[in-house]
């Protein structure tokens, strides 16, 4: 163990988890670069776990910032008027919402973190519909707060909850028993048989994408039949895109092109767009009975991510040449993995995901560990997800450039050979 392990070791809870998969002391980062206090170079393939979509320190936002701290800007506002404030909403309504026909939403500022987005969007359906369940679906991830975790899979967090995490029905997910079979079917049957044992749910939470449950993609006429069951049971829509979100699939929202209008959006990791803690609520105005005060959170008034969440919209949004980038960068990416997964088919490898979003699925959890370790000792910083931690996941800011795209590549390329080779 190095001295510094040490020192973390001595003074800081064993609930740390990326530390010990990336072992070293990171001191910089620009781009999509990692840098250690010995200066070696690692390309980041993880982004704060989706966070980072514009890259480490972009120098747009990074200017916008140091010019607002040096001018004595509002640091923390609690939910007060700020000019700080206001130019976001303002920059969000003109370049996101109004252009994709969103004008009727309204933002709720919740708590930093996409977890408190979570819990007041599931609060607010509840109080709405005056009714306790909700519907989830497997592998769904959704924070780790009570509420959020009762609607998570994951049984590894779900165990620590420490009590019963309830007035949830789980659904299985699209194609999760294969293609065969209609989940959408499935939950109209069960929602119309009185004697199913579901309890008629306020709300449907889904991701369209499902980051840390092994990025499954559900289909546009998946979601959309969604949709259709929602407004048939009167259950309000809840799209979780906290990790989707924000460019990660190619469009701002990752629903965009599917044609359905969700009643509430989750935002956060890379909605500040420099790594501040930001998370909101978009709900359409006529589900707003908020009280005044009555959600709430000390945090919600972080002005700093306000001005460099701004910046980023006014820098990357104003018209759709961003997203073709995205589209353009995730289609050389899913190449290469392609490429990995025919030339390894005789392990099962298979490719998943979409925009930038995206991995390979390999057959145990034990080999896509193995997979990171190896691209980590050689520059690429890199993580699993799934079931079973079974899929090796890009997550890469989507500012990165071509030169590092395929650099990264080859590194992953020969830590697939190297594991497969000894299995």
């Amino acid at each position: 163990m190095k001295l510094f392990e040490q020192n973390f070791e001595k003074n800081e809870s064993g609930v740390r988890s990326y530390c010990r998969s990336f072992p070293v002391m990171f001191q910089q980062a620009q781009g999509a670069e990692l840098i250690t206090k010995d200066g070696k170079r690692y390309i980041d393939f993880l982004a704060g776990a989706g966070t980072l979509n514009y890259g480490h320190n972009h120098p747009v936002l990074k200017k916008a910032l140091i010019e607002y701290i040096q001018n004595d800007g509002l640091a923390h506002g609690l939910d007060m008027y700020t000019d700080a404030k206001e130019t976001f909403l303002d920059t969000f309504n003109r370049l996101i919402l109004s252009p994709r026909n969103m004008q009727d939403y309204l933002v709720q500022f919740t708590g930093p973190t996409g977890t408190n987005a979570v819990e007041a969007a599931l609060k607010l359906a509840r109080k709405v519909k005056g009714r306790n369940n909700v519907i989830s679906f497997t592998n769904g991830f959704h924070g780790c707060t009570i509420g959020a975790l009762a609607v998570t899979g994951n049984q590894h967090h779900r165990g620590a909850a420490g009590v019963a995490l309830s007035d949830v029905s789980r659904m299985p997910y699209d194609n999760y028993f294969g293609k065969d079979i209609n989940t959408i079917e499935m939950m109209d049957k069960m929602l119309t048989d009185p004697s199913s044992g579901i309890d008629k749910p306020a709300a449907v939470i889904v991701e369209i994408v499902q980051g840390e449950g092994g990025l499954n993609a559900a289909t546009a006429d998946w979601v959309r039949n969604l949709e259709r069951l929602c407004r048939k049971h009167d259950m309000l829509l809840i799209v979780d895109d906290i990790q989707a979100g924000c460019g990660r699939t190619g469009t701002f929202f990752s629903f965009e092109e599917m044609g359905i209008k969700p009643d509430m959006i989750t935002l956060s990791k890379s909605i500040s767009g420099f790594g501040l803690p930001f998370a909101v609520v978009l709900l359409r105005g006529k589900w707003d009975e908020w009280t005044p005060g009555e959600h709430n959170g000390t945090f919600r008034g972080n002005n700093h991510a306000f001005v460099t969440a701004a910046a980023a919209l006014e820098e990357f949004w104003q018209d759709d040449s961003f997203s073709k980038t995205v589209r353009e960068k995730g289609d050389i990416i899913a190449e290469r993995m392609q490429q990995i997964t025919k030339r390894h088919s005789q392990h099962g490898l298979f490719f998943k995901g979409r925009g930038m979003m995206i991995g390979i699925s390999c057959p145990n959890g034990d080999i896509a560990a193995d997979i990171c370790e190896h691209a980590f000792n050689n520059g690429l910083v890199i993580e699993t997800s799934g079931a079973h931690s079974e899929v090796v996941k890009c997550l890469c800011p989507l500012t990165i450039t071509h030169e590092q795209i395929h650099t990264a590549m080859d590194i992953l390329d020969n830590a697939f050979d190297a594991v497969l080779a000894a299995q």
